[in-house]
């Protein structure tokens, strides 16, 4: 599978800003092998589009970029698409559009991609808006999801880098979730499909990266968008990217969501599913992960550390990765990508905490 994400990356769409300008030439590209259609609009007025593949009878919906700062699925889906363009592509990946019809919004949130942000223009965070439907754009997905009755969703995500997985000091470079439904968090019939089309995406990814792969806490959010399309009888999937050593840009990472992504489809089409033993056994995620974490600070006569998370800005048009101080104390149980030994430079006071950057390239 990697040869085939090797042939087929779409080399246009790199870096983790992503936005509409960026994928327009590529609709454009794509307009006389798929259906794409602009379906809305953003508060902002920006449009939004669907691109259809395939004719089977399974209905899969895919939408990536729901938080505007979140693009490595569509990259991904970019990706996808020029496999099931090329006829050089596995018989069993080309088969996927005869058994399935998939249809998939690459950025739903075109005014947060374009601010690289998590919420819309409005300020509203569209996976925390499916009951109110206050933004234009979550009334567009729900809209989409009642008009086209899929029988799987995809609602594809990026997380923050404090992400690890339990009981390790491993980033969570791929992690998984099948919502619930309600608190109880009962085996309702679409989370067990759910939970056996990520069993099987577990098992193909872990092979890359058996330290790396997580799940979320199936706490039930009763605003968010996949548990109440969960809820709502539609069997929903969802997978987010995380950081993995030194990929601050997401081109490690996707790879491994471009053949989690594709298993679940082969999985749905071929109707061949792991155990959901599988995803039971799958560790949970924690935030025990840093970007930075210098040791052998003397701060106040007392030996710390130092934990160190970028934030990402936009400037200039650039976007740029600001140090902040997140952690102070003992930071023995956390991971992180860079360690920095400090070799006991003293430090009076906190105040005086920003002195340490100059430590960091």
């Amino acid at each position: 599978m990697k040869k085939l994400f090797q042939n087929n990356k779409e080399l246009s769409l790199i870096g983790k800003w992503i936005h509409c300008e960026n994928i327009k030439p590529l609709l454009l590209l794509h307009d006389k092998s798929y259906q794409i259609n602009q379906i809305g609009k953003s508060f902002l007025n920006k449009p939004i589009y669907h691109i259809i593949l395939g004719n089977g009878p399974i209905k899969i919906l895919i939408w990536t970029q729901m938080h505007g700062n979140e693009a490595t699925a569509t990259k991904v889906v970019f990706d996808l698409l020029n496999v099931f363009k090329n006829p050089n592509s596995p018989q069993k990946v080309k088969a996927i559009l005869k058994f399935c019809t998939i249809k998939i919004i690459p950025i739903l949130n075109p005014d947060g991609a374009l601010a690289y942000t998590r919420v819309n223009a409005q300020q509203i965070d569209l996976n925390r808006d499916a009951t109110t439907l206050m933004a234009p754009e979550s009334k567009l997905l729900r809209h989409t999801l009642n008009e086209f009755q899929p029988d799987f969703c995809f609602n594809l995500h990026d997380q923050r880098n404090i992400y690890s997985v339990a009981q390790t000091k491993e980033p969570a470079s791929i992690s998984f979730l099948s919502p619930a439904t309600e608190p109880s968090r009962k085996l309702t019939a679409e989370r067990l499909k759910s939970m056996a089309i990520i069993s099987s995406m577990f098992q193909a990814v872990k092979s890359d990266i058996p330290k790396n792969v997580s799940r979320y806490n199936d706490e039930f959010y009763p605003n968010a968008t996949g548990d109440n399309f969960q809820k709502d009888g539609f069997c929903t999937i969802l997978i987010e990217a995380g950081h993995f050593k030194d990929d601050y840009n997401r081109e490690k990472v996707r790879y491994y969501y471009f053949k989690s992504l594709l298993t679940g489809l082969l999985s749905i089409s071929t109707n061949t599913f792991a155990t959901i033993d599988i995803y039971k056994d799958i560790p949970e995620n924690d935030t025990n992960y840093l970007d930075i974490i210098i040791n052998n600070v003397l701060l106040d006569s007392k030996n710390v550390s130092i934990g160190i998370l970028y934030i990402e800005e936009l400037k200039d048009n650039q976007l740029i990765r600001i140090p902040t101080i997140e952690k102070i104390g003992d930071l023995s149980t956390y991971g992180a990508n860079t360690f920095i030994d400090a070799k006991n430079i003293v430090i009076d006071s906190e105040n005086n905490l920003n002195s340490l950057f100059k430590f960091i390239n």
